[in-house]
């Protein structure tokens, strides 16, 4: 049998590097689902339940990210999952896949517009939400039109824009919880004890599975980093290293984060 050749099949221009693509997922998961949706969590499965969900969504996000960087290093295409789901399981997987998929990020994108002006009507609550969300809209329409690799910078810059936001939060939070940062207009070592405030699960152990559907929320976009193998200068060692620096790094800023929300917010607060 002739062996198939991927490495210039279903491609863009391979403009992205390393770098790239660990920005990419990093910025792609970081958003509404850990800004807004990290208090929902909290509410319902408590504060020790709300780590624990992150800390299985984030091995859930190991695993599967494992498996992808195999096939996406094999077969390194834009169509990603949907190509190997077609290959390996049936052309008609590989469509609902597809399909589930584009669907998938077109509610994603709705929601991450509305949460974006959700966010901005805190400083112009006189400017419609409608207005923010279009501009947005526009803006990443406008930034997707450009070549790969301004698209690549333009991620890259946003991006690192998140990860100081979430760093600064992170360390400004632990300062608060140990007393050296005021909080709420006095210093107080606040520490954990919010944390089982009321009870381990308040709610049972049942609310952790309820919210396992927002935690995994809140981890996609790490798959992005599959979806831009085509669009790869080099596959090969970009794809593995990208994965091997994005996950350990989700699991701290998302752990941390979550660890930080719950011990200062009483639950009845997130």
């Amino acid at each position: 049998m002739e062996k198939h050749n991927y490495e210039n099949e279903g491609q863009f221009q391979r403009k992205m590097t390393s770098r790239h693509l660990f920005m990419l997922s990093l910025g792609g998961v970081i958003g509404t689902g850990l800004f807004l949706s990290s208090g929902y969590t909290i509410a319902q499965a408590g504060p020790l339940g709300a780590i624990l969900s992150y800390l299985v969504g984030a091995v859930v996000v190991y695993l599967v990210m494992l498996s992808l960087g195999e096939l996406a290093v094999a077969m390194p295409v834009t169509g990603s999952f949907h190509t190997y789901a077609t290959k390996f399981i049936s052309p008609g997987t590989g469509f609902t896949v597809a399909w589930l998929y584009w669907i998938c990020w077109t509610v994603a994108l709705g929601t991450e517009f509305l949460g974006a002006a959700m966010l901005m009507q805190r400083w112009f609550p006189s400017v419609p939400a409608w207005i923010f969300a279009a501009f947005f809209a526009l803006v990443i329409l406008g930034i997707n039109a450009l070549s790969v690799r301004s698209f690549a910078e333009a991620e890259s810059v946003f991006s690192s824009i998140k990860v100081i936001a979430i760093l600064v939060f992170i360390i400004l939070g632990l300062g608060a919880m140990f007393g050296l940062v005021r909080f709420e207009g006095h210093h107080e070592a606040i520490m954990f004890k919010h944390l089982t405030a009321n009870g381990l699960f308040p709610n049972g152990g049942l609310a952790i599975v309820s919210v396992m559907l927002a935690v995994n929320y809140a981890f996609s976009g790490t798959e992005l980093i599959g979806i831009a193998a085509g669009e790869t200068d080099n596959p090969k060692e970009a794809v593995p290293r990208a994965i091997k620096t994005t996950i350990g790094r989700l699991v701290i800023f998302f752990v941390l984060t979550i660890v930080v929300l719950a011990s200062l917010l009483p639950m009845k607060e997130a």
